[in-house]
């Protein structure tokens, strides 16, 4: 495939019944460096990265009603603090969307009139089961033996009978096969076959809209002042809302979208089924994670186990909480998390690890001679299929080459002045070169790192990731 100038990256929008907890925010971590790894490689001004509240739909509306507010006020307030969130994590999105900005209801209203006008949707009388938890219909395939949504065991699930539109998803069976089929499209290769699967058994049409006497808080359908537009035909709008008037959904921009393997369908069949018929090219790829646990258990509010980043980060600091995730995250199957692993993680690997070993070089070079070589200061590492972990992996590789260079020639017990410069040289050069490739994992730290490396009068300094107890 031929390398494109510009790049577009999305995460999901978050509901908005509640603030997210780390497992959403983990999504943020995984796209946000990717977005600065693109950043690097293709230059600031030709990368553009969204993140969002998706703030329409049943579960929205009920949670305001149970705060006794509008729910215009209550999802304002769960999107400032969803904010909130994903500033702790230093994340460095370009626009944060929500899906009741002015311009995202115009767009929404234009693309489903936009598949109207080329016969893709029609009226019809829908029954059947609906998931409030997912916001999304469900065929009794989808139950699990007690008639539930597996992912929302705590909620009643609804049977409907309801006139909608309909959307012809069906008619797009043949051309989502083939997009599936290319091994780029949906990665990793575990989830791009669930697709497959999916596929094989059959797609069926959508509905698209809901009755307005049923739900109100949504966008009005531009076809029919009774009905509004279904949340997630709505929600999926939100990337054309943001990439397109900016030119980054051209065929010069890899368009790459960050989702959870709950919503994959939505984003891997439905959307570039919608895409194709209102007229606009599909994204390159679907990078799909897992889930977190913790403790062993899913993390859910009905659980009781709710963290939030806010809270981690105030105990191991921004930078430590991004390292952890995007080595030790779902990021090809489900991962599990405990702040005991995180504090292991961070004393063994950042503490100990990379702090000792800038530390120790800063201290030696502060008193000794050493060469400021002409290097490569500038980012190299390759992030392949999302990869951060072994991207990571590959980084702490070469900090262990290090710190046994400084073990095998220790620096602090040699009286060659000639041979003291040398050793010190290349050690202080390997830490120029390294620095710049923790950049879109741990920014702070690398801008830490550069700076106290970046002048040939090495002083030390606090260190990177004090030792928790």
């Amino acid at each position: 495939m031929t390398a494109k100038n510009k790049a577009f990256i999305t995460t999901a929008i978050d509901y908005t019944n509640a603030q997210i907890h780390v497992g959403q925010a983990y999504e943020k971590i995984l796209a946000d460096c990717f977005a600065r790894f693109q950043r690097l490689k293709k230059g600031k001004e030709n990368v553009f990265f969204t993140t969002g509240t998706d703030e329409h739909g049943t579960t929205n509306e009920k949670a305001a009603k149970k705060e006794g507010i509008s729910t215009s006020e209550f999802v304002t307030q769960i999107s400032l603090k969803d904010k909130t969130q994903i500033d702790s994590l230093n994340i460095s999105y370009d626009r944060f969307i929500r899906t009741t900005d002015e311009d995202h209801i115009k767009t929404a209203s234009e693309f489903f009139k936009k598949s109207f006008d080329n016969g893709d949707i029609y009226k019809a009388s829908y029954e059947g089961y609906y998931c409030e938890g997912c916001e999304a219909y469900k065929t009794l395939t989808e139950l699990n033996e007690n008639g539930q949504c597996p992912l929302h065991t705590t909620r009643e699930i609804q049977k409907l009978e309801e006139e909608n539109y309909f959307f012809k998803w069906s008619k797009y069976t043949d051309f989502l096969r083939e997009l599936v089929s290319s091994k780029t499209f949906v990665v990793p290769e575990g989830k791009r076959k669930e697709m497959l699967s999916f596929i094989e058994s059959g797609i069926n049409d959508i509905p698209v809209t809901r009755p307005k006497f049923k739900l109100d808080w949504g966008i009005t359908s531009p076809i029919d002042d009774n009905q509004v537009i279904y949340v997630w035909f709505d929600a999926l709008i939100n990337y054309i809302t943001s990439g397109f008037p900016l030119g980054f959904w051209d065929e010069d921009t890899e368009i790459v979208h960050f989702v959870g393997k709950d919503i994959a369908r939505w984003h891997v069949l439905l959307w570039p089924a919608m895409l194709k018929s209102a007229g606009y090219r599909v994204p390159d790829s679907v990078c799909v994670h897992g889930f977190l646990n913790l403790n062993g258990e899913k993390i859910s509010k009905s659980k009781g186990n709710v963290i939030y980043p806010t809270e981690i980060v105030e105990k191991f600091g921004t930078d430590a909480v991004r390292y952890y995730f995007l080595r030790y995250g779902p990021i090809v199957e489900d991962s599990d998390i405990s702040e005991t692993h995180l504090k292991d993680i961070y004393n063994g690997e950042l503490a100990n690890g990379l702090g000792n070993t800038v530390a120790r070089v800063a201290k030696l070079a502060e008193n000794s001679g050493f060469e400021f070589e002409k290097v490569d200061t500038v980012f190299s590492q390759v992030i392949k299929d999302f990869r951060t972990d072994q991207a990571l992996s590959g980084i702490w590789a070469r900090l262990t080459e290090l710190d046994k260079h400084i073990n095998e020639n220790a620096p602090w017990a040699l009286e060659d002045r000639v041979k003291l410069k040398e050793v010190l040289t290349y050690e202080v050069n390997e830490i120029r070169k390294i620095a710049p490739n923790l950049e879109p994992f741990i920014p702070e730290t690398a801008e830490k790192i550069r700076s106290q490396f970046g002048q040939e009068k090495i002083k030390s300094e606090k260190p990177l990731f004090p030792r928790i107890n």
